[in-house]
Order: C-alpha cells, then sequence, then structure tokens
C-alpha cells in the first residue's frame, strides 16, 4: 500500500514539474540558451559567465537582437536581454516614465545608497538638476581642467619617464589610479595620491572595486543565494561588507572634515554665502554643501559615491582599451600623432605641456577614436530597467552587444575604424544615441559625456606626444574583467620608451 502512495505522490510531482516546465517553455518565445527543469537557464550563464559579455553578444545576435532568460524556478530571476535600438528609443526615451531602476536594482546595488544613478522619480529629477546646475557652471570647467593638468604634470607624466625602459608596467592600473585621484579632487577636495612613483596599496580604492565586483556577482546567482550569504556574513557578501565599510569610512572622514572647515568659515565671516553671486569652487562637495539644506551626511555620502562611480572606472577603462586598441593599429596611431602635432603647435619642444580643454576640442580624428573604443568596449557593458507595469521581469541592455551589431554598424563591425565617425567635412557624424548608446539615452543621458571626452583628450595627447606604448609579448589573453565597469581582467601590460621628437612640415 504505501508503494502506491509514494509512487502517486511522485507521480503528481512529476506532473506539476513538467507542467511548470511547460508553461515556462510556451512563455518563452525566444530563449537565450537551454531551460532546464528547475535550474532554468542558470547553469549555461554560469558556464559562459567567465565571457559574459561575448556570450550575451553571440546569442542574442542569433535570437534577432532579444531573448529571454529565465532562471532557476521560483526565484523571481527573469530578464528580457536586448540590444535592439528600437527597444532602446522606446523603454530609454519615449516610455521613460514606464521603466524605471526599480527596488530590485536598489537592493542589488545598495552600496549605491539614494545617489543619481540609482534614484527614480522626483528623487532623480532633483539630484540630476542639481549635479547639471554644477557641471554647466564656469568654475566646474576651471576646476574641471586645473585637476587634471595638474595630476597630468605633477604625477602620470613623471610616473611614465621613471618606467621607461622598465620592463613591463601595468597601464591600466596607472589609469584606475589616475582616475581615483582625479574624481576625488574634483568630488571631494582631496588628492589620496595613490597615483605615486611608489605604487601604494589605497585601501579606499581595493575597496571600490571589490565592491563592482560584488555586485556583479549578484546578478549571476539566485537573491536567495546571496541574501543568504549577506545574512551568514560569508563569501562575496562578507567581502561586500568589509569593502564597504572601508569606502565608506573614506567618505565619511573627509565629509566631516570639509563640513567642519566649511562651519569655520562660515562662523569667522559671519554670514551666509550669497548663491546670487558667482563664485569659484574647489570641489563638488563645498559646491553642495553651500547650501545648508543639502548638508545631510547621507545625502552628500551617496552623491560622492556616484561620482566615483560616474568618473573612476568608466574613463579608466576606456583609455585602457583606447591604447590597446591603438598599439595594435599603427595607422590610427599615425594619424592621432599627426592631428596632435598640428594641435600643439608651437608648444611642440615645451616639456609636459598639457592642451587647455579648447584645444582638445580640436582633436576630431581622435574623437573618432575615441568613440570606436566606446563603441566596441562600453565602460558600462550592461544597463537594467524595470517596467512599473510588469514588475517580475527585469529589462538588461547589452550595449556591448549593440556595438557589435552589423544592423546598425556594418558587416566591419568588429573593425575599428575611427573613419567611420569622420564626415567628409571633417566633422564628427552624428550617431543617435539610442545607437550609439555609451553614454546612456534619453533623459538619463550621461551629464559628464562632453567633460569625459575632454578629459581623456587631454590625458591621451600627453601621454602620446611624449611616449611610445608598446604591448609585451607575453600579455595574457585580452579579456573583460569580471565587473560592472569593462576593465582588462589581466590588465594591460606594457613597455614605455621615450617617443622621438619628429618636427611638423612648415
Amino acid at each position: 500500500m504505501a508503494m502506491f502512495f509514494y509512487a502517486a505522490i511522485i507521480t503528481i510531482i512529476a506532473s506539476i514539474l513538467y507542467l511548470v516546465h511547460h508553461a515556462r517553455r510556451r512563455r518563452c518565445k525566444t530563449p537565450l540558451s537551454t531551460d532546464w527543469p528547475i535550474l532554468g537557464m542558470l547553469p549555461q550563464l554560469l558556464w559562459n559567465f567567465f565571457q559574459i559579455h561575448d556570450f550575451l553578444a553571440h546569442t542574442i545576435n542569433k535570437q534577432g537582437g532579444t531573448a529571454e532568460f529565465m532562471g532557476p524556478w521560483f526565484t523571481k530571476m527573469n530578464y528580457l536581454v536586448t540590444r535592439d535600438p528600437m527597444n532602446a528609443h522606446h523603454i530609454l526615451s519615449k516610455r521613460f516614465e514606464d521603466y524605471v531602476k526599480g527596488a530590485d536594482f536598489r537592493e542589488v546595488f545598495a552600496a549605491f545608497g539614494d545617489g543619481i544613478v540609482a534614484a527614480d522619480s522626483e528623487k532623480w529629477k532633483d539630484m540630476r538638476s542639481l549635479f547639471h546646475s554644477l557641471f554647466k557652471h564656469k568654475s566646474f570647467e576651471v576646476l574641471l581642467e586645473k585637476t587634471i593638468q595638474k595630476k597630468l604634470q605633477n604625477s602620470l607624466l613623471p610616473i611614465l619617464s621613471n618606467l621607461c625602459e622598465e620592463t613591463t608596467v601595468d597601464l591600466q592600473d596607472l589609469f584606475c589610479r589616475f582616475t581615483f585621484d582625479n574624481i576625488s579632487s574634483l568630488g571631494l577636495g582631496f588628492d589620496p595620491n595613490s597615483l605615486s612613483i611608489e605604487f601604494p596599496v589605497v585601501e579606499a580604492k581595493k575597496a571600490f572595486d571589490e565592491i563592482q565586483e560584488c555586485i556583479l556577482y549578484r546578478h549571476g546567482v539566485p537573491r536567495s543565494v546571496w541574501k543568504l550569504q549577506e545574512w551568514l556574513r560569508i563569501g562575496e557578501e562578507k567581502k561586500m561588507a568589509k569593502a564597504c565599510r572601508v569606502f565608506d569610512n573614506f567618505l565619511c572622514t573627509v565629509i566631516a572634515s570639509k563640513l567642519e572647515e566649511l562651519s569655520k568659515t562660515e562662523t569667522n565671516n559671519n554670514h551666509r554665502v550669497d548663491e546670487s553671486v558667482p563664485h569659484q569652487f574647489d570641489s563638488l562637495l563645498e559646491a553642495v554643501t553651500r547650501d545648508e539644506a543639502r548638508r545631510d551626511e547621507k545625502f552628500l555620502r551617496d552623491s560622492a559615491f556616484n561620482l566615483f562611480v560616474a568618473g573612476k572606472d568608466t574613463i579608466a577603462s576606456a583609455l585602457t582599451w583606447f591604447f590597446w586598441l591603438v598599439a595594435t593599429h599603427p595607422l590610427v596611431e599615425a594619424k592621432i600623432l599627426e592631428e596632435i602635432r598640428e594641435v600643439f603647435g608651437a608648444h611642440d619642444e615645451e616639456q609636459y605641456k598639457i592642451l587647455s580643454m579648447v584645444d582638445a576640442k580640436k582633436l576630431v580624428y581622435l574623437h573618432g577614436a575615441l568613440c570606436e573604443v566606446l563603441r566596441l568596449f562600453p565602460p558600462i557593458p550592461l544597463e537594467r530597467k524595470q517596467p512599473i507595469k510588469d514588475s517580475d521581469t527585469n529589462i538588461v541592455f547589452s550595449f556591448y552587444a549593440m556595438g557589435r551589431c552589423e544592423e546598425i554598424w556594418g558587416k566591419d563591425c568588429l573593425e575599428f575604424k575611427p573613419e567611420r565617425w569622420i564626415s567628409e567635412k571633417g566633422g564628427i557624424i552624428h550617431v543617435p544615441s539610442y545607437k550609439f548608446i555609451s553614454f546612456n539615452a534619453g533623459p538619463r543621458t550621461c551629464l559628464g559625456k562632453d567633460m569625459s571626452f575632454i578629459q581623456m583628450k587631454m590625458v591621451i595627447s600627453a601621454i602620446l606626444r611624449h611616449y611610445c606604448v608598446h604591448l609585451v609579448e607575453d600579455h595574457p589573453r585580452v579579456i573583460p574583467s569580471l565587473s560592472i565597469a569593462l576593465l582588462m581582467k589581466n590588465g594591460l601590460k606594457v613597455k614605455i620608451t621615450k617617443r622621438e621628437k619628429i618636427h611638423l612640415h612648415r
């Protein structure tokens, strides 16, 4: 009798599993991969996780540009993955109000706090309005130019000079240190000097890198798994908690110091700052704290954290991929060098001369080369949105796959061709943001887009004018790292040599 009972139970369970699996398969018309019973499509995702961006690009291209990912049963790990520019235009622009970052995003990206990257609705609008006004302020342009020039003249270029003829140097590490110091100086008015000849271990920088790695890990496992690790304080979540404490301590210490300085200044002056009078400021933190209503420490902490998200690894990623691509395309390098020499002109012999922001805008071919880099290797390769009306499915845009789409870029889409961005009249060809999507699209288009190009041009022109960058022969395979920013897993090992002066033909 017991045998019949157990057989009946097994039959019922098997029938339920079959019906659930059959229903999922009927619902999923464009599967990303094989949908296994119970485990869903997770096994193949984990198998390809080390090459996740190429896997997604290859798979969704086979599916016509959009595919569905169904995670393990009952985990709510369901995604619609797309690289279709029309989907991007619809979701990020035309129907912007119907798609949000959402509660699930803020839970996964909890370290971001309530900053502009994770915020929605009125909170996001308020934050965007604040930073838009700051970035457009003349004082910020002056601060940006001064900060970059100082860091190049006092740190990056002298360090490269000292490293000349060395066996190898990790150029990506140099750029990550440069951008960490740069955004810290711009945002907080504090330079941690991680870029120095001693290459010190800066715990705050290390912690920030670990936070980003852990966030990507949260995308690759069911919520219940990382939530359990978080509760037990083990594995990646233990590392995440420690990294957040270290980086928050760094931010809060600097913020508290700046607030104390501001309080003393106001006490000595015995009056409030008149916001109607134009002023210079030494950091974005100082500019924000001029408004007493914004001196809440959590608000300042979240704002500062999001500035690091926007300005650290994004720039470092683009610079790293740029030098790798240029080093493997000598004809492109020659054209960039010729343009740089023309812009430097009479200043060609001056040591450590750094281009101004005005002169950097004249580098049109270099701009086209950077657009190619950002197309092929977008610093933030994935973007995630949630429809208000269907909160059970998240939409994931693969910006990486979009840059490799023949429908948008032609059959030579995998080639590095700056010329595709240059018009017959010698200007930059405009491509709609929902196709060239490295800076996002619609109302959430990156506020720092123009600043990013200027900063990268100033850095690249300063380096290439003085130094040659050679890839080492035994460099490990160049592949993206497992992080939310598209850095190189093994760094970029190069040899630096001084460039011989070549005078312009008059």
